[in-house]
Formats: C-alpha cells, sequence, structure tokens
C-alpha cells in the first residue's frame, strides 16, 4: 500500500459549521491545480510532483465529504434540494476530477510504464508547471509575494504552497513563502528555471526530448495531448457557464464532452496498432490509463454545467464561489481602438502584457471561438472569458477599453 494511501485511510472527519462558498472556492482550485499538477508529474517523470497529487487527492476527500454534510444540512424544504442539487453535482464532479488525476499520477508512482513520445508531446507551451521546497538562503525564503513582486519581474506565480500537511491554495501579496515551503510554481518556459534555481538552490533540469519513431504511438500521443486541452478547457468553460449562467457556455462543454469521447476512440485504436511495432508494448498502460482519466475529466465537466444545462437557477453560493478562488474567471468585452483590438492570440495567450489566458471568445457574427490551441486576432465587439489572477484580470480589463494605452 501507498504510504500516503495508509495515512488517508486513518483520517477521522465529524461534521462542523463551515461556509459552503469557502468550500467549494477551496474545491474549485484544488481540482484545477490538480489536472495541471498531475500532466506535469507524467509529462516530467516527476515522482515527486505525483506525491503531491496524492497529497491533494486526500484533501479533496475530506473538502467532498464536509460540503456534503453542509448541503444535507441546508435543505429544509422540496424547493431547497431543487436549488442545491446542481451544487452537489458540481462538488460530485470536483471529486471525480481528482480521483482521475490520482489515476494519472499513479501512472508515474506505480511506474505503470509511458513510451517515450510522451517527452517529444511536451507542449511548446508558454507555461511550465514546476515544483520546488524553498531553500532557507533563498533571497525568496521568509519573504512575502508582495516583497518578492515574483510576477511582476518575471511572469512566474507562486501558485500554492504546502507547509507540512497545510495548504495555501490562494497565496495573496501578503504570504510569506516560508523557508522549507513547497512551493508550486507557473510561468513562461523562459523564466521558471531561473526561479526554481534561486528558489531551491538547485539546479532546475530542462526535461529531455526523444524522437519516438513509431507513427502510430507519434498519433496516439498527439490525440491524448489534445484530450487534455480539450479536457481543461471544458472545465474551465463549465465553471464559465455558472458564473454567467450561460446556457451557449454549458452547449460548448457538451460540444467539447463528445469530442473528447470522439477522440479517445481514435486514440484507443492508435494505441493497439502502435503496440504491433513497440519493443515492449507493455509500456503502452500507462498511456491507455491517461486516456481514460482524461476522458473522465472532460465528463466532470458536464456535471458541472449540468444545472445550467436544465435551466436550473444557479445558486447565489456556487457563483461567489467561482468569482472568489485562486484564479478567476472573467467576462470583458474588448472595445474598438483598444489596446486588445487587432491583438494575435496563440494557444490562448495574448500578444501583450499580460498574464491571463483567454478561453473562449465569442464574435458577435461568428458565434463562439474556443482558442486553447488555436490562433486567431481579437476585435472589438470580441465577448472574452479569460482566466488568471485578480491582479492580472484587473490589468485586463483597463487593456480593453478604449483609450487605455493613452
Amino acid at each position: 500500500m501507498d504510504p500516503l494511501e495508509g495515512e488517508a485511510s486513518a483520517v477521522s472527519i465529524e461534521y462542523e459549521p463551515v461556509s459552503v462558498k469557502d468550500v467549494l472556492v477551496e474545491m474549485k482550485d484544488t481540482a484545477e491545480l490538480l489536472i495541471g499538477l498531475s500532466y506535469s508529474a507524467v509529462l516530467h517523470r516527476n515522482a515527486d510532483l505525483a506525491r503531491e497529487v496524492l497529497r491533494l487527492e486526500e484533501r479533496m476527500n475530506v473538502l467532498e465529504l464536509r460540503a456534503r454534510m453542509s448541503l444535507m444540512m441546508a435543505v429544509r424544504k422540496p424547493s431547497d434540494a431543487e436549488e442545491l442539487a446542481p451544487v452537489m453535482g458540481i462538488v460530485a464532479a470536483a471529486d471525480e476530477i481528482s480521483d482521475a488525476a490520482g489515476d494519472i499520477a499513479k501512472i508515474v508512482l506505480e511506474e505503470m510504464g509511458l513510451p517515450e513520445a510522451m517527452r517529444a508531446a511536451l507542449p511548446e507551451a508558454t507555461e511550465s508547471l514546476v515544483r520546488g521546497v524553498v531553500d532557507p538562503d533563498s533571497e525568496y525564503a521568509d519573504r512575502t509575494l508582495k516583497d518578492i513582486d515574483l510576477e511582476s519581474e518575471t511572469g512566474v506565480r507562486v501558485i500554492a504552497l504546502r507547509r507540512g500537511d497545510d495548504w495555501l491554495l490562494n497565496p495573496g501579496p501578503e504570504t510569506t513563502v516560508a523557508s522549507n515551503d513547497v512551493a508550486l510554481l507557473r510561468g513562461p518556459d523562459t523564466a521558471i528555471g531561473d526561479v526554481c534555481e534561486v528558489l531551491t538552490g538547485e539546479v532546475y533540469e530542462t526535461p529531455t526530448v526523444d524522437d519516438p519513431g513509431i507513427p502510430d504511438l507519434e498519433r496516439a500521443v498527439d490525440t491524448i495531448i489534445h484530450m487534455k486541452n480539450l479536457s481543461e478547457l471544458a472545465v474551465d468553460l463549465a465553471y464559465s457557464s455558472v458564473l454567467f449562467d450561460s446556457a451557449e457556455l454549458a452547449e460548448e462543454v457538451r460540444n467539447l464532452e463528445v469530442e473528447v469521447d470522439a477522440m479517445q476512440s481514435r486514440f484507443e485504436a492508435w494505441t493497439l496498432r502502435a503496440a504491433a511495432d513497440a519493443e515492449d508494448p507493455v509500456v503502452l498502460r500507462g498511456l491507455i490509463r491517461l486516456g481514460s482519466s482524461t476522458e473522465v475529466i472532460s465528463d466532470a465537466a458536464i456535471d458541472i454545467s449540468e444545472g445550467v444545462l436544465r435551466d436550473i437557477d444557479v445558486h447565489p453560493v456556487v457563483q461567489l464561489a467561482v468569482q472568489e478562488s485562486d484564479e478567476i474567471i472573467t467576462r470583458v468585452e474588448v472595445e474598438p481602438g483598444s489596446e486588445l483590438d487587432g491583438t494575435a492570440v496563440a494557444g490562448g495567450v495574448p500578444d501583450v502584457e499580460s498574464t491571463m489566458s483567454v478561453i473562449a471568445i465569442r464574435r458577435p457574427d461568428e458565434g463562439w471561438l474556443l482558442v486553447t490551441g488555436a490562433d486567431a486576432e481579437l476585435q472589438g465587439g470580441d465577448v472574452l472569458i479569460s482566466k488568471g489572477t485578480r491582479t492580472a484580470a484587473a490589468a485586463f480589463e483597463e487593456l480593453a477599453r478604449t483609450g487605455s494605452s493613452e
């Protein structure tokens, strides 16, 4: 038995009055962090990241139980049950994402095997996610994030800290980065290595890339990476549909889930074909696990947006939770002549001084444009659904206004 699982089984949980909103905020932040962490653990063959996933998975199990207890205590009459049923679905979806992330992490920890093609498939993304232990001699140690001013200086963000068994999933300007904290960093590939070295005092090793040499395997790996991107997008859009009570966004979540299902079928076919040419087909076990877990994540996105799809009024506590989570989702309209008008967007990242990521664009004459891996050019009148920190969101809204560059 994994030692982390042994600790998890000993946890005793009793009902205690808690804020449902606060629990939902933490569940949302934890679920989104788990997706990024689990895939990073697999793509980088990083057992330390995989263990953090299992620690967070156990934390999610506790949060789910507390949320269920609080929701059951809140039901007084049939109308309460109707209003809170979609909230229960959102709680269950976060736990499903957590379980899927744990299964992905175990690919590394149980040494199930992954083809070397996975390294070649490392996305040429503008951001990476890494883990590091804060060295007591680091210039960042025992200073607040405001004092370090890391995001402004480098574009790298501290997205979570683990201090012993305690997690800080929403570190703010006054949060202190303490010696020996486990820090999770997200930021540009060009900067994150240097920041990690300053933080940990250790040399940052860039993952190597190998040539897989098997066409069907390359297709399978490319497909799983695309499935991962679409599943992440589906989760983001599902929360957006709840925040904005948007049936259009919820319908896009359903479309994405259908697409991921179709891609999984193709992925399985290419993986089976690749097995015939692989020296050791057993190394494909991890790839198959990755495909099934990725599909679970896209299914969970449907559960998040189900209330909107069924035209059930969104409970205010859910909208507040989505609004107040770690990385917030914003809706911004691009004004003609603003700095964003005419700006290129590649893979969700706009070509301006902003760390916001554009999830989707609604264009008046064309409908929704999903921009996970596509390039686009923003136009006046576009409505952007974007994701990022509160600080970045405020600056991004300024860029969307006419006269912001004056």
